[in-house]
């Protein structure tokens, strides 16, 4: 296709030229009534004027006679610029004023009538065209006044000629500004299809131009630049999970293979056989798990929990971990705690309930306090969980603070993504997914999860909106049974 077929091809000719349309007919609608007044009024004036003069006439006939009539039309008609004067018999032939011929028929018709004619002093063979009425006097006499129409028809023609100049020019213009405007439209639109073909070969790094102007166009280009964004983060974190699961999970299905060949080399009683089962067992639910947390983080991070949003008071859920938790924490030597005052948040409470039980399960594990040299006596408070729930301003806060080792600064970024584990925690249990669902269920619900600094100790707390009011009813309370993730 040539450049100027996609030219008026585009969009933007074609709105261009149906406004080009409109605005023509606009014009000469204008322009049109404009005529048809103007005409209106001088016809009008004429009307006022023949009638004023033929009372007049009228007036002179009745006082003077067809004597004195005469002589007014015949003083009258020589004047310069007069208008048209006609007395005739009853038979038609003309006695006096300035009119040497008529339209057919013109004065046996009484009234206003619009004919051709032409003065006696005329030299040329051109008709003229004026506006007559026709009264009938005693016995038969007819009197005509008139005026040309040349005036009327003079203005027409400087109307009509300035209708077409103006209709001309906003042709002309229009068609102009239309290919100005198509051809801008048309590079932008054909630099965002350069890019799009670029980004569907692959390479998703790249973004639609946006312009300066701020127009619709440089807004559909913001909002599929951030939908691009959004792509390729998704992309990324696909790809590193698919890497993950690659090499993390790797090793226990592998430990499954082995400890099933093990079990079949060896000739072992049904004890052992049994034992190896109950490891299998143990290994596949530990590998259930971590695709549970997988597709926990997947359904977060896609925005499907969006439908199962309620109102209910997230002290409860708070106090619902501390019970659920608590035995599993002293069995660890651990203390935990629950600090809670009415908090209404309106979120997904299974997924809520689950991250924070995934903060309580770390504090237990990683929280122990740093090993002391021999015959130190550990306090009580160095062993406690502390779990909080409060509202800041429009925030919901759902903490848990521990008094073990923390997290170095630089390492909180890393460690909420999937299957992140920091060095000294390789020797514990864990798949390293427990604070990549709670980081995944606060972006969720439009919040973050914070890691702090609790001088010592880690703080971990999910920072949710306030979207309930104080006053707000909240749901019911219901059981908090989270799986085991982290």
């Amino acid at each position: 296709m040539t450049a100027f077929g996609k030219l008026v091809r585009t969009t933007a000719f074609r709105l261009t030229l149906v406004y080009l349309l409109l605005f023509a007919m606009f014009a000469a609608s204008l322009l049109a009534y404009f005529a048809w007044n103007t005409r209106r009024l001088i016809t009008e004036e004429i009307t006022q004027t023949v009638n004023a003069e033929t009372s007049e006439i009228n007036e002179i006939y009745g006082r003077g006679g067809m004597v004195r009539l005469v002589r007014t039309i015949e003083y009258r008609a020589l004047r310069p610029g007069a208008n048209l004067y006609l007395v005739t018999t009853p038979t038609g032939q003309a006695i006096a004023g300035n009119v040497g011929s008529l339209a057919p028929g013109v004065l046996a018709t009484r009234g206003w009538s619009e004919t051709a004619y032409r003065r006696i002093e005329d030299s040329d063979d051109r008709d003229h065209r004026a506006l007559v009425r026709v009264t009938e006097l005693e016995n038969g006499f007819r009197l005509l006044i008139g005026r040309d129409l040349a005036e009327r028809r003079r203005l027409f023609g400087i109307v009509a000629k300035a209708a077409q100049f103006s209709v001309l020019i906003v042709v002309v213009l229009g068609l102009g500004g239309g290919i100005f405007v198509a051809r801008r439209v048309l590079r932008r639109i054909d630099a965002m299809t350069g890019t799009a073909q670029r980004i569907m070969t692959g390479d998703l790094s790249e973004r639609l131009p946006v312009g300066r102007s701020g127009d619709e166009i440089d807004r559909l280009a913001e909002n599929l630049n951030a939908m691009l964004e959004r792509i390729e983060a998704l992309m990324a974190g696909l790809k590193e999970v698919s890497d993950n699961i690659a090499h993390d999970l790797k090793t226990p299905l592998t430990r499954l293979r082995n400890r099933a060949e093990e079990a079949l080399a060896r000739s072992g009683c049904e004890a052992d056989y049994r034992a190896a089962l109950e490891r299998t067992i143990e290994e596949s639910d530990a590998l259930i798990r971590t695709f549970n947390a997988l597709l926990m983080i997947a359904r977060a991070e896609s925005g499907q929990a969006r439908g199962n949003m309620d109102d209910f008071d997230a002290a409860e859920v708070a106090e619902g971990i501390h019970e659920l938790y608590e035995p599993l924490a002293e069995d660890d030597g651990m203390t935990l705690k629950v600090k809670c005052e009415p908090t209404p948040v309106h979120a997904n409470r299974e997924l809520i309930s689950q991250a924070l039980a995934n903060l309580v399960e770390n504090a237990i594990k990683y929280g122990q306090p740093a090993a002391q040299p021999a015959g130190t006596v550990v306090s009580m408070d160095a062993r406690q969980i502390t779990i909080e729930a409060r509202r800041e301003g429009d925030q919901v806060l759902l903490s848990v603070t521990d008094r073990g080792p923390g997290i170095p600064e630089a390492d909180r970024k890393h460690v909420i993504e999937r299957f992140v584990r920091l060095e000294a925690s390789r020797t514990l249990p864990g798949s390293g997914l427990g604070l990549s669902l709670a980081s995944a269920v606060a972006t969720l619900h439009g919040g973050e999860l914070r890691l702090g600094d609790a001088h010592p100790g880690l703080v971990a707390t999910l920072v949710l909106p306030a979207r309930a009011g104080a006053g707000d009813r909240v749901a019911p309370p219901m059981p908090d049974v989270p799986q085991k993730v982290a």
